[in-house]
């Protein structure tokens, strides 16, 4: 059985382990004394010929061995590939491998060359929305961070929001620099430290983005339900969920890795163990959708009700358009595929995650920063304040240049 990884390592890891266990079997039998007259020593030894294991047979007699049996590389054959034990040694498989066991019928250069144009399209396609996302981020948070005005607990969630798109754009720079910028290197067997720290910073920036989703949604519930209590109290609560929750999963994924399946870098996502990360993304997920159906219903009857201001309304308005927009828009597609298995709808599903996913940053900062009227107001503020400031010295020097 082989272990769960990417389909196109799958082959690759059989011959891998069935040329484990033929090792396995030669060195035992150099540990073990053979009596006079037996195959180990009057006889061809056990023998890893890149494709098979031929156990050990005594000279005159002949050992069949089946095709390798791997889904959709090999047709299912009955044929069987013999070998003779002689004096010399073991004799040249019989039929050829090339013969006995026909492969599927695989793409054409054509198709492999679209297929290498597709993959490459597809990163310049991401690192530029990573790249403009990223440059969004940061603008957004400096912004925040500047105007004394703006700090406040609702901003400060937000500015932990953008660091998590910031944490997730820098982790899928840093996959792709460990894990594919050596060519030369096989992805299937590389197993190194730095590839699989770069896989768990990317799984907990990931976690991470989810549960600041989810912080934003219970923010904006706890602001309609408590309209009147200060809303600092909570904001520990909030940041233990948000960075808190995400490095816990990865912590116990990490060490359930080490401990039952520490292979390859840890990027598969066939493996059971993935759903030590799925599970808590899925029930972030789970649990925005029912905040946004109990906020839509909370702000339906706060928007009725004649008892609230209209600054209070327009302060509901103006943060609950952009939190609902953003719990469907992160989750939907996310559900959507974690019905189907991870090999079905891999073109729509990298698509979504890497191109659409990568324009996220830039769409959280436009929603709550750059398209935010209080934010808007106070950069129009401080502008103004500017500009009157550099008429007042350009007048000042002109009186001096005058006066003088």
């Amino acid at each position: 059985k082989v272990r769960a990884t990417h389909p196109d390592c799958s082959v690759v890891l059989y011959f891998q382990e069935r040329e484990a266990e033929c090792l396995e079997m030669i060195r035992s039998e150099r540990q073990t004394s053979a009596p006079p007259g037996s195959p180990q020593q009057r006889g061809c030894l056990t023998e890893w010929d890149g494709v098979s294991c031929w156990s050990a047979v005594p000279v005159g007699q002949s050992r069949a061995v089946a095709c390798p049996d791997i889904l959709h590389v090999f047709k299912k054959s009955k044929a069987l590939i013999r070998r003779n034990c002689t004096e010399s040694g073991w004799s040249f498989p019989s039929p050829p491998y090339y013969n006995a066991c026909e492969l599927e019928a695989i793409g054409s250069n054509n198709d492999t060359e679209a297929k290498a144009s597709y993959f490459v399209t597809m990163k310049v396609l991401y690192t530029c929305g990573y790249s403009t996302s990223l440059a969004a981020l940061f603008l957004a948070i400096g912004i925040f961070s500047c105007f004394r005005k703006l700090h406040c607990t609702r901003n400060s969630i937000h500015i932990h929001f953008f660091t998590s798109f910031i944490l997730r754009g820098a982790a899928v720079f840093i996959k792709d620099a460990v894990l594919f910028s050596d060519e030369s290197v096989d992805h299937c067997t590389m197993s190194t430290a730095n590839c699989k720290a770069a896989i768990a910073f990317f799984q907990y920036s990931v976690l991470a983005n989810f549960y600041w989703l989810l912080v934003e949604g219970m923010y904006l519930q706890t602001l309609l339900l408590l309209t009147f209590t200060s809303d600092k109290r909570y904001i520990w609560w909030y940041i233990l969920i948000g960075w808190g929750i995400p490095m816990l999963t990865v912590c116990v994924w990490v060490v359930t890795r080490l401990q039952y399946d520490d292979h390859g870098c840890w990027d598969d996502y066939t493996s059971l163990y993935w759903w030590v990360i799925k599970a808590p993304i899925l029930l972030a997920i789970f649990v925005n959708f029912l905040i946004f159906l109990n906020v839509t219903r909370m702000l339906a009857q706060k928007i009725r009700s004649p008892d609230i201001s209209k600054n209070y309304k327009q302060q509901y308005m103006r943060l609950t358009k952009s939190t609902l927009l953003l719990i469907p828009l992160f989750g939907v597609h996310y559900v959507v595929f974690a019905l189907f298995p991870e090999h079905i709808g891999v073109d729509a599903r990298l698509y979504f995650e890497l191109v659409l996913g990568s324009y996220q940053g830039f769409l959280v900062a436009l929603l709550y920063c750059f398209l935010n009227g209080e934010v808007q107001a106070e950069i129009k503020r401080n502008w103004g304040k500017w500009q009157s400031s550099m008429e007042s010295n350009v007048f000042n020097l002109a009186t001096q240049d005058f006066t003088a």
